[in-house]
């Protein structure tokens, strides 16, 4: 079995790491994410939605979707949304809630589906925006990710990703990993008795290109006007980038 010690050998490690992780964690994601950004996710969201420029009929693919605030704020603009998740129980939370959207007069409701964002079930040029927080992160192949992205969205189609930053400054860099650690580990033997539980997020960070890396990605794989949008003094990051046309 695939441990934190190994989650990094390979693409495939990774991905079998990170799907039993978020199967574990999901009942207690969206505690973890206010306690992880000191109650400012929900802020970051709406950040990124409003960054998004939606309009009512806007189609939306909101990937790594988890529970699914971004595709629930991306709705509130009249946006027609699809949340993708590769975690079948993040679906399932994420479906309850659009229930409860729904008898709250919440229109267009968010549909949910399992899926892998490095092979999307959408076909080419279909979305107006594609959302994503927390997810190039956390999946296998960066680059495999951007191209599919860039696929499913029609020629001038916008992306924003929200997720933290790796800071350059050495110094800064391992306070900051130091802080998630014991934060995580902390969490981890609170909630689950694993204290690796939650180390995986400054072990993602520790190996993540940063905001300037995943910006020359995406420049690289066919977007342009890509924009690096600091928060939280720079540690958390929303890009913001347009597929060519």
């Amino acid at each position: 079995m695939t441990n934190l010690q190994t989650a990094f050998d390979s693409p495939e490690d990774k991905r079998r790491y990170v799907r039993r992780l978020f199967a574990t964690i999901a009942d207690r994601y969206d505690f973890i994410t206010v306690v992880l950004s000191f109650g400012r996710d929900r802020a970051w969201k709406r950040r990124l939605a409003r960054e998004a420029r939606l309009q009512a009929g806007d189609r939306v693919v909101d990937l790594a979707c988890g529970t699914g605030d971004i595709a629930f704020e991306a709705a509130l603009y009249g946006a027609e949304v699809i949340g993708l998740d590769v975690t079948l129980r993040m679906i399932e939370l994420a479906r309850g809630k659009a229930g409860l959207a729904k008898l709250d007069g919440l229109w267009p409701v968010p549909h949910f589906t399992v899926g892998d964002m490095m092979a999307l079930p959408f076909a080419d040029a279909t979305a107006d925006v594609v959302t994503t927080g927390y997810g190039l992160r956390n999946v296998p192949g960066l680059a495999e990710a951007a191209d599919e992205i860039a696929r499913v969205l029609r020629p001038g189609g916008r992306l924003l990703s929200l997720d933290f930053n790796r800071p350059r400054q050495p110094l800064i860099l391992k306070l900051y990993l130091g802080y998630l650690t014991v934060v995580g580990a902390s969490l981890g033997w609170l909630l689950h008795r694993d204290p690796d539980t939650y180390r995986y997020i400054p072990e993602s960070v520790r190996r993540y290109p940063g905001a300037d890396g995943i910006a020359r990605l995406l420049q690289a794989r066919g977007f342009e006007e890509v924009r690096v949008v600091p928060l939280f003094g720079g540690f958390m990051t929303l890009h913001v980038a347009r597929r060519a046309r």
